[in-house]
């Protein structure tokens, strides 16, 4: 397989080409002119330079349609944050429920154990007043 060959661009320099002098087909024409304090000006006569025409403006600049187009993204993202952070408030609000509840049904199962020892009819019932610790046991 042949190597792939690589053109790197070149960059194009544009200079303005020198102005040639020509020689106008007739004499221009002399003009007097007489000033306000009475002394006379002779000269030629020079044509006005027409200035280029500008070129027409969009109606709307590039630079307004990119701010409008950053706001309508900023305001997408901002209602896909109000739904996350809505979701996240939810979320919270149901692990907190079921933490509570976990506690309420634990709890409720342990002061069943503590209070429930005491009515039934096959266990022993000890004194500890009268109990003397023996070796880390009880005697009665």
């Amino acid at each position: 397989m042949a190597a792939p060959e690589v053109h790197q661009p070149i960059p194009l320099v544009m200079r303005p080409a020198a102005p040639i002098p020509v020689q106008p087909l007739s004499a221009p024409s002399v003009v007097s002119v007489v000033l306000p304090d009475g002394r006379m000006a002779t000269g030629y006569a020079i044509d006005p330079v027409q200035p280029e025409p500008v070129a027409a403006k969009p109606v709307v600049s590039r630079a307004a349609v990119n701010v409008a187009l950053g706001g309508v993204g900023f305001l997408a993202v901002c209602g896909g944050l109000l739904l996350l952070t809505t979701f996240i408030a939810a979320l919270t609000a149901l692990v907190t429920q079921l933490i509570t509840l976990a506690a309420v049904l634990f709890g409720g199962f342990i002061a069943v154990q503590v209070l429930g020892a005491g009515s039934r009819g096959g266990g022993t019932t000890v004194n500890i007043r009268k109990a003397v610790i023996k070796r880390n046991h009880f005697h009665r």
